[in-house]
């Protein structure tokens, strides 16, 4: 079986670098995409509601809150992946139009082949970059953006700075929610700018994160969840506590900033880079 499961192994040189899809040892039906050998993505094409990164379920149980059970939900992923989320939004909320932008056209072909989309899943995916992308979009035409791009290991500058945050804030409904994934370590600097950053278009926040990775103590993602309206603070602090790899939840972002202003474009600049052997970037 070991032998017939390795042989399933896909690799491919994509325009971000090599991508591989590697079976899941422990799942028959699940794949983990790989770039350049950092983890990027893990699905279940039998239960997409099957998450397996510990920062995606904290965005999915932001998802699960941003409406009641079921509803369905107008939703932008910038950044697709192995298009993680919004496989898991059609399964959890059938019905809902969405929309992914990727900004790399031939692992978008490797993923619609080897990982196929169902007929009723109502996922369009665009390759663009994704503020070339949102800047030509309607206003309010979203309930909800998630926000997980990487280039390599890093998010990019222009996708960083306070100009973009207005653009996603302008397609977002009055009651919609921007979800980000940031990756950041020690001494949080990047992070404590992008949360002033996002703060600047959409002021009511909060962020989801292991305790460590909040203290300063490793690098780690840090879950954004903001919007016009306070978020839910009291659900989501519960199911961080209790997911399998326990986070919490900060509210007191005035703290966690410190006085760090807005990025502008001309002083944005990408995020860090994982340190040596740590995958900081998976979706």
């Amino acid at each position: 079986m070991a032998q017939r499961r390795t042989s399933r192994r896909r690799v491919e040189t994509v325009a971000s670098g090599v991508a591989e899809l590697v079976p899941d040892p422990d799942r028959d039906t699940a794949w983990t995409l790989l770039l350049d050998g950092a983890p990027q993505s893990h699905v279940d094409l039998a239960d997409p509601t099957h998450l397996q990164f510990e920062y995606v379920r904290r965005m999915a149980a932001a998802i699960d809150l941003a409406a009641p059970a079921g509803r369905p939900l107008r939703a932008l992923h910038l950044g697709g992946g192995a298009l993680t989320l919004p496989r898991y939004v059609a399964a959890t909320r059938p019905g809902s139009p969405q929309r992914v932008v990727e900004v790399d056209g031939p692992l978008v072909e490797l993923v619609r082949r080897e990982l196929p989309l169902t007929s009723q899943s109502s996922i369009r995916v665009r390759v663009a970059d994704a503020r070339t992308a949102v800047e030509g979009m309607r206003d309010a035409g979203y309930d909800l953006v998630v926000l997980d791009v990487f280039a390599g290991s890093r998010t990019p500058a222009h996708l960083a700075s306070a100009e973009f945050m207005h653009e996603v804030a302008r397609v977002l409904d009055p009651a919609g929610w921007l979800i980000a994934n940031v990756a950041d370590g020690p001494p949080l600097r990047h992070a404590r700018a992008q949360v002033a950053t996002i703060r600047s278009a959409l002021p009511e926040a909060c962020l989801v994160a292991d305790a460590g990775v909040l203290r300063g103590r490793r690098f780690g993602n840090l879950v954004v969840v903001a919007g016009r309206t306070p978020p839910p603070v009291t659900e989501l602090s519960r199911r961080a506590a209790g997911d399998w790899f326990p986070g919490r939840v900060e509210t007191d972002l005035d703290r966690f900033t410190g006085g760090a202003p807005p990025v502008p474009d001309a002083s944005a600049v990408a995020s860090p880079a994982p340190p040596d052997g740590l995958f900081g970037n998976r979706k």
